[in-house]
């Protein structure tokens, strides 16, 4: 290609486009026709620059030249509050709703195999021994000692933003590391339900079992089945990369993967709830009947939440994905 000669026969036309795209005012239907024409000859004329005579001074104004024609043609996406209604209204409980078949059964055996090891920890003395001196245990279980003072040994405020850090990260987790085939989501679980079930076993073995239950359901209900929603939606993307169905592997992954993000954020403004609940309600004075209360509403309204709201927008054909104007455009390819 002779540089010299390209440049004098489209010149022209790149300073048209130039003069265009700075214009302060409204361009005519004429003149954004135009523009779209001359966009696209410069895409091309870049195009051929590129793979044959690669002039960094000229690639580098025609490849402004063609970013400023694309974002004047296409228009800029601007968010706004109402984006992030509809995420809260629509896309959020949507995503939790269409993937409760994950999530659901994820809660209901990570439960059951806490109750299972309560169970065992309680009815055998030498599996009590095993996790601590006598001495220690008597220190964590007795009135007053280490289950109860950890819910009021700090300020509530700076507990719950603590507890919310804690929740969240492991929640990251489980979605993040998703795509490892879903192994490192069965750690997250494992650690939490052994943690949870310990606790139910040594309490329930001093007599005190009553009072486990009154300090971890008010605010364990709803931090929970976070938990449980965040496990179930990182086995599913563990599970599409063994298993993509009819998209592509690449395509499934994106959508999976960006609705698994968008659950993120959800389930932190859930995990905020939660912690409010554990810093708040969990360590106060109010009866136990009061705390456990709080706790079933919360749930109950979370649970409301995703049915109702979900429900409706899955039926209307939202998925938890992005909007269909905000994804990238597929070709067509043959079968």
């Amino acid at each position: 290609m002779d540089l010299d000669v390209f440049v004098t026969a489209h010149g022209a036309e790149w300073d048209r486009l130039e003069t265009l795209l700075s214009r302060k005012r409204r361009l005519t239907g004429t003149e954004a026709d135009e523009l779209v024409a001359l966009y696209q000859r410069t895409t091309t004329h870049l195009s051929l620059l590129l793979s044959s005579a690669p002039d960094p001074a000229l690639t580098g104004r025609l490849t402004s030249l063609v970013a400023r024609a694309r974002s004047k043609v296409t228009g800029a996406r601007k968010s706004s509050w109402r984006d992030a209604a509809r995420f809260f209204t629509t896309s959020f409980p949507a995503a939790v709703y269409r993937l409760r078949y994950w999530w659901i059964p994820t809660a209901v055996l990570s439960v059951t195999a806490a109750a299972l090891l309560g169970w065992w920890i309680a009815a055998h003395p030498e599996v009590q021994a095993a996790l601590g001196a006598p001495q220690e245990l008597r220190d964590m279980t007795r009135p007053g000692g280490e289950y109860e003072t950890y819910y009021s040994n700090h300020p509530a405020a700076a507990f719950a933003a603590q507890v919310w850090t804690n929740n969240a990260q492991a929640v990251a987790l489980c979605l993040v590391l998703g795509t490892f085939l879903g192994l490192p989501v069965f750690w997250v679980l494992l650690q939490n339900m052994l943690n949870l079930g310990a606790g139910l076993g040594l309490m329930a073995s001093a007599g005190r079992l009553d009072t486990f239950l009154g300090l971890i359901l008010p605010h364990g209900l709803l931090e929970l089945t976070a938990v449980f929603v965040a496990a179930g939606i990182g086995l599913r993307l563990g599970w599409t990369v063994i298993d993509p169905g009819p998209r592509t592997r690449r395509t499934a992954l994106g959508e999976e993967g960006r609705t698994a993000l968008g659950v993120a954020i959800g389930l932190a403004a859930v995990l905020f709830v939660s912690g409010a609940i554990e810093g708040f309600v969990t360590p106060s004075g109010l009866p136990t009947w009061a705390r456990i209360g709080i706790g079933v509403l919360a749930e109950l309204a979370f649970l409301t939440y995703v049915y109702v709201l979900g429900g409706r927008a899955v039926r209307a054909g939202e998925t938890g994905d992005i909007t269909r104007a905000d994804r990238d455009a597929l070709l067509p390819t043959a079968a």
